[in-house]
């Protein structure tokens, strides 16, 4: 290793939506910040393969950071887009019983939605559910009004422009190669176009789907603190001609996901997913023979769907520290007490709804930096 190291104060590892919000918050508070991404760009992994749908925070668990972030981030992220002018609407959705044996759960939907301090939201059936959304097909819903849509790139634009404004700097096609644990300070070795080592005196780690990578390549972290790693793929399907609907439709939530949905961008091209299916490898590929599943799941609450109006379009993978059968897990934030190290964080398990949850979950790790 060289004699002399070039110092810099902060390294964020990543550039999707996370990383970004978080290098943001940093800079912001007057630290000088480097953001390394591999990629040739920003958000080119799971920032750029969702649903691109602001949640209003119905899902989460009482008390964990998913319902916090989510319902602070969404607040937050409304009247940031609304500043900056990145495209959004606030479309609002319906969650969609279509049997009496999926109400129960619905009811339970709503309680959460409600202990979670989620506005603007109510039950509706029968004729003000036909009022709503007349072609489709349910006996009962829950109506979010508060859930939206967003253009994803657009915002990661305005987040690296704040950065950078603030002094950061964001270098892509950068991978972080490895490093070593000093007693306050960490010693990283950098790839790309011109390879270095330098040393900081904070590293945040918010990879996403290659977090785990970036620990495992530190020497002198203790893999104990390390949670293990599960991938689940969901593919999208989209959609030729029009889709009737005027909110986001979803079917009561199945074990490990949110059901296959409908959402539609800001240009109006709807598409449905995603569904679940767990992996050993990063690997987007989208099965065409997946389709069979999607019409079946999407005619339950719209009958009407057309044959043939399916086709393959692409697919996320959400990075999971809980695997099949266990209840979806919570972020994992990991400050310096649990990192074990003054100069770490890490970030483990930021799926949805990540995106949602990028203001808070910035402003939350820059907190942890001290």
């Amino acid at each position: 290793m060289q004699d002399r190291l070039d110092k810099i104060e902060t390294v964020v590892v990543g550039a999707g939506v996370v990383g970004l919000a978080i290098a943001r918050s940093l800079a912001l508070q007057g630290r000088e910040v480097l953001v390394l991404e591999s990629e040739a760009g920003i958000g080119q992994g799971t920032s750029s393969r969702n649903s691109e749908v602001l949640h209003a925070g119905l899902y989460y668990l009482q008390g964990s950071l998913k319902s916090r972030f989510c319902v602070e981030g969404r607040r937050a992220l409304y009247a940031y887009c609304a500043e900056r002018g990145v495209p959004h609407r606030r479309c609002g959705k319906l969650v969609v019983a279509t049997s009496e044996e999926e109400v129960e759960s619905l009811e339970a939907l709503f309680a959460r939605a409600r202990a979670n301090d989620v506005e603007d939201i109510a039950l509706v059936e029968g004729t003000d559910l036909a009022e709503l959304e007349p072609n489709l097909h349910g006996i009962r819903a829950l109506h979010s009004g508060s859930t939206g849509i967003v253009d994803g790139h657009a915002l990661m634009l305005a987040y690296q422009g704040d950065a950078e404004n603030a002094g950061a700097l964001v270098q892509c096609r950068t991978p972080l190669l490895g490093g070593s644990l000093d007693d306050n300070s960490i010693r990283l070795r950098i790839g790309g176009d011109d390879p270095t080592e330098i040393e900081t005196k904070l590293l945040v780690n918010a990879a996403g789907l290659g977090a785990w990578d970036v620990s495992r390549r530190l020497d002198g972290l203790d893999p104990k603190t390390v949670p293990p790693r599960y991938l689940a793929r969901g593919c999208y399907f989209s959609m030729s001609g029009h889709a009737p609907f005027r909110h986001l439709i979803y079917p009561v939530p199945p074990a490990g996901g949110l059901g296959i949905h409908l959402t539609f961008d800001l240009g109006g091209q709807a598409r449905f997913g995603p569904d679940v299916e767990w992996i050993d490898s990063i690997d987007y590929t989208v099965d065409p023979a997946r389709g069979d599943a999607f019409y079946a799941a999407i005619r339950r609450y719209w009958p009407e769907l057309p044959d043939g109006a399916l086709a393959p379009d692409y697919a996320g993978i959400r990075p999971r520290t809980t695997g099949p059968g266990e209840a979806t897990g919570d972020f994992v934030i990991q400050g310096p007490a649990e990192t074990g190290h003054p100069s770490y964080i890490a970030l483990y398990g930021i799926d949805s709804p990540g995106l949602t949850s990028s203001l808070a979950i910035g402003s939350y790790t820059a907190g942890l930096a001290g």
